[in-house]
C-alpha cells in the first residue's frame, strides 16, 4: 500500500468527518458516508489518481475503509493498460 495515496484519501475525507481515529474503521458502517457521498468517494479517487473506475470495481468491500480505497487506487495504478 502506499503512504502516499493512503495520506490522499484520509485528506479527502478529512474535509468531511474526522479520519485521525479511523484506521481502518468501515465509514459506512460508522454512518459517514451516505449514496451520494459514495459516488463523490468513486468521482475523487478516479480524479485524483488518474484511474477509471470501472462496473467491477463498484463493490462496497472496496470502498469501506481508508485501506479498502488504498487498495483499490494501487491495484488499479498497477494493472497492465489495455491496448
Amino acid at each position: 500500500m502506499s503512504t502516499d495515496s493512503r495520506t490522499r484519501i484520509a485528506g479527502y475525507l478529512s474535509r468531511f468527518f474526522p479520519v485521525q481515529d479511523l484506521g481502518d474503521d468501515d465509514i459506512f458502517e460508522l454512518g459517514f458516508v451516505s449514496s451520494v457521498f459514495a459516488m463523490q468517494l468513486v468521482s475523487f479517487v478516479e480524479h485524483e489518481f488518474g484511474i477509471t473506475v470501472e462496473e467491477d470495481d463498484l463493490e462496497l468491500e472496496y470502498f469501506r475503509s481508508i485501506g479498502a480505497l488504498d487498495a483499490l487506487v494501487t491495484r488499479k495504478l498497477s494493472a497492465p493498460v489495455p491496448h
